[in-house]
């Protein structure tokens, strides 16, 4: 991909995150991984940036924020807690190969394992699909725990494709966490019937043309988002399904107009809410919440531009 110089200096950019330019050099630029840049970026993750800052505020224990022995207590207070920092790590491209991830993780199994919260009686596609996916990529694929976490994502696709964090006999496309969990899954250790899966989920967001649903077009998912944790936008399905492999399907050229609508002059893209959107009316919020925010919410965001980048790339936009 070719970058205009400004922008390819500004996702550069020294204050950029390492995250950021690992992506750039790496997956936009085709860097390959002996790279000089390439490594120096890599190694930076966790050292500098942002994450580097979550790591210095967990507690010797391994929890963030709330201290405690239970499921609960590494779920709560939204979003701050400890599940929901392990989500934006594993975005950011740590594994287990650090020691203070490979501790939380750890933790984070047990727990939820022994709740039933992972691919037990209290599992649910939300909290399920978000935690296959960043202990896929943390390197815990192999994990039985992990492994009847993507047995429970696939036994509870609706009929028509799709998946719903709440009783309904149909799937609504708010309910993404399980086909992005399929994305963290390498394609060759896929078995037949994550690959079913992953077809039958992929036409329920192809037949809506990733935002159709419902009456009136949903604001909040042409607002884009970071971190997503639950939320679904216009980037989210199309960086799920480009990454699936569907990027040159005829259905998702109104998604990619709309995303590339959406794009800055001088070729970014703003970061338009923080995660949760506060002003989604159908949004309920339970108790106290707390954004973890990386970017400052309506000003253009490298983690962002980067990721519509890559979406173009993939569909050879």
């Amino acid at each position: 991909m070719v970058l205009r110089r400004g922008l390819r200096n500004w996702l550069l950019a020294k204050d950029a995150d390492p995250s950021v330019r690992l992506r750039v050099l790496r997956d936009l630029l085709d860097r390959p991984a002996d790279d000089p840049a390439v490594v120096r970026a890599q190694r930076e993750i966790g050292r500098k940036g942002w994450a580097a800052q979550i790591l210095r505020g967990q507690h010797p224990s391994g929890q963030w924020v709330t201290p405690g022995s239970s499921a609960f207590d590494l779920y709560r207070p939204k979003y701050v807690a400890t599940n929901w920092r392990l989500i934006v790590l594993s975005d950011l491209g740590l594994t287990k190969k650090t020691p203070r991830v490979a501790k939380a993780a750890r933790l984070f199994l047990d727990r939820f394992a022994r709740s039933g919260d992972l691919g037990g009686p209290a599992s649910e596609v939300c909290i399920t699909g978000n935690a296959v996916r960043m202990m896929a990529r943390f390197g815990y694929l192999k994990d039985p725990r992990v492994k009847a976490g993507i047995e429970w994502l696939v036994r509870h696709q609706k009929k028509d494709g799709g998946w719903h964090c709440f009783r309904s006999r149909t799937g609504t496309l708010d309910c993404w966490e399980a086909l992005a969990a399929f994305v963290a899954i390498p394609s060759e250790v896929r078995t037949p019937p994550i690959r079913q899966s992953i077809e039958r989920g992929a036409e329920f967001y192809l037949e809506r043309r990733l935002f159709r649903e419902g009456p009136a077009p949903y604001r909040p998912w042409f607002r884009l988002h970071y971190p997503v944790h639950y939320y679904y936008d216009l980037l989210v399905g199309l960086d799920t399904l480009t990454s699936l492999g569907y990027g040159e399907d005829p259905r998702m050229r109104p998604a990619l107009d709309r995303l590339e609508a959406m794009r800055n002059r001088d070729g970014s893209w703003n970061m338009d809410a923080l995660h949760p959107d506060t002003e989604d009316p159908a949004y309920q919020f339970r108790g106290p919440f707390y954004p973890l925010g990386l970017e400052v919410p309506g000003r253009p965001s490298r983690w962002i531009t980067t990721t519509a980048l890559q979406v173009l790339k993939r569909a050879d936009r």
